[in-house]
């Protein structure tokens, strides 16, 4: 963990272990206002720090970070097993489990998602549209740092080195709150985090992981509008709507990931099976895979007999309209709140549509703007889905799988946004800066 000698049993002496409850006695709610207060002050105070930094420094952190990960495999699958081990005693879903898991592939994702932050441009200090005024001053935008970030999520242990890398690349200071189930991983992957920032000479807490489980500690993120400049939740449905309703601070958010793909009449087939199985299959447990097909009803004998065989080989459970349970027999009728769903299991909603306008009436009816797909040979087809679907990512012939950080070049991602403030998609360097105004005259006065 990240604290820099100030450790959380200065403020909780004889507590309990932390087990996520959310009901605590006023003394506690005290030591977690003071505690949490103190991790917020040396963020803040590390901001300052960080915002001034070096990009080779910062590259340095990066780097170094990266290959302290690859060295210390073993020791991170150690913690990240006691999390599994406890999430399977708990019950945890298998969607959240592969969430969980650091496998040897995402280990080598996440050094990797560092090397390609250090190599991206440092967005800190750019700046853009310089302009001369009839006035004779020269008018401009520098990029500039949001502050501090309060980072709230769930399972994926691989976010905190995400989330540290992005901060630390774009200039600001982040409090990094991990769900109790990877509270394990969380803990050893920020003891490395500490170490790489002392040993670079950045401060130690510009990165800082909250050690305690407990809900309330939550709250008193979401309120420290003292110190914390926005929030990002990563998790559920609940756990983003909570945080929306109770933040005070501005929210960085996705709901839900409800994608779609829609094979339209003018589809090529072979490209349609490839990628309606992949969007769906590559991954379960995660926000970009598909939930709900939309298929044009002039290709849907074809292509349904197709796609129903490669998902049987993927024992995906398919729920149909009305439409597809006259093409396929192994199809559970889909009731309305199917199209809602985001089922993050192997279940797929499909549906046949009338036309290309009927599939994007559906999705914006039903889908949460996170990422929609066409499949088409037509071009004006696929410029009026473009066009149409308000979606932070609309594709064309391509898996919903690719709306990543890490695949958009993003280096990777500390989250993908469905807002249209600020930031809109996978949100990297750029989403976690601002910008500001600066003005250069020489002795200019206004008339």
């Amino acid at each position: 963990m990240v604290m820099c000698g100030n450790h959380l049993s200065m403020y909780r002496s004889n507590w309990p272990a932390d087990n996520g409850m959310t009901m605590t006695t006023n003394n506690d709610q005290m030591n977690f206002h003071a505690y949490m207060q103190d991790l917020g002050q040396q963020a803040a105070q590390a901001a300052r720090k960080v915002c001034m930094a070096s990009t080779a420094t910062k590259n340095a952190a990066l780097n170094e970070l990266a290959q302290r990960i690859m060295d210390n495999q073993r020791g991170l699958s150690k913690s990240n097993q006691q999390d599994l081990q406890a999430g399977q005693q708990k019950g945890l879903a298998a969607a959240l489990l592969d969430r969980l898991e650091l496998t040897p592939a995402r280990m080598q994702a996440m050094a990797e998602g560092l090397q390609q932050i250090a190599a991206l441009p440092d967005p800190v200090g750019e700046i853009a549209n310089m302009a001369t005024r009839p006035s004779g001053i020269q008018v401009g935008q520098m990029r500039v740092p949001l502050g501090v970030i309060g980072i709230i999520y769930e399972s994926r242990p691989n976010v905190t080195v995400d989330a540290a890398g992005l901060c630390l690349k774009s200039g600001n200071a982040v409090i990094l709150r991990g769900g109790s189930e990877a509270i394990h991983s969380n803990r050893a992957l920020g003891e490395l985090i500490k170490q790489t920032l002392k040993q670079v000479g950045l401060p130690e807490t510009a990165v800082q992981v909250v050690n305690t489980t407990d809900r309330d500690a939550v709250h008193e993120l979401l309120t420290m509008n003292n110190y914390v400049s926005v929030i990002v939740p990563r998790g559920g449905k609940g756990l983003i709507e909570r945080v929306s309703t109770d933040a005070t601070i501005p929210v960085i958010k996705h709901l839900d990931g409800n994608c779609h793909v829609y094979i339209d009449r003018d589809a090529d087939s072979d490209k349609a099976v490839a990628i309606a199985v992949n969007a769906k299959t590559h991954r379960y447990g995660v926000c970009n895979a598909m939930e709900t097909l939309l298929v044009h009803n002039d290709i849907a004998h074809n292509i349904l007999p197709r796609l129903a065989t490669e998902y049987a080989h993927h024992a995906v459970e398919l729920r149909g309209c009305e439409k597809v349970q006259t093409i396929l027999q192994a199809v559970t009728p889909a009731s309305e709140q199917d199209w809602y769903e985001e089922y993050l299991a192997p279940v797929l909603a499909i549906k046949v549509v009338a036309s290309t306008t009927e599939a994007i009436d559906h999705i914006e009816t039903f889908g949460s703007h996170h990422t929609d797909v066409i499949v088409t040979e037509n071009f004006s087809t696929a410029q009026h889905f473009m066009r149409e679907v308000d979606s932070s990512s609309v594709m064309i012939n391509a898996s919903s799988r690719f709306a990543d950080g890490f695949e958009y070049g993003l280096g990777a991602e500390i989250g993908i946004s469905t807002d249209k403030i600020h930031a809109r998609g996978p949100v990297g360097l750029e989403g976690l800066t601002s910008q500001k105004f600066i003005v250069i005259g020489d002795g200019n006065i206004r008339d």
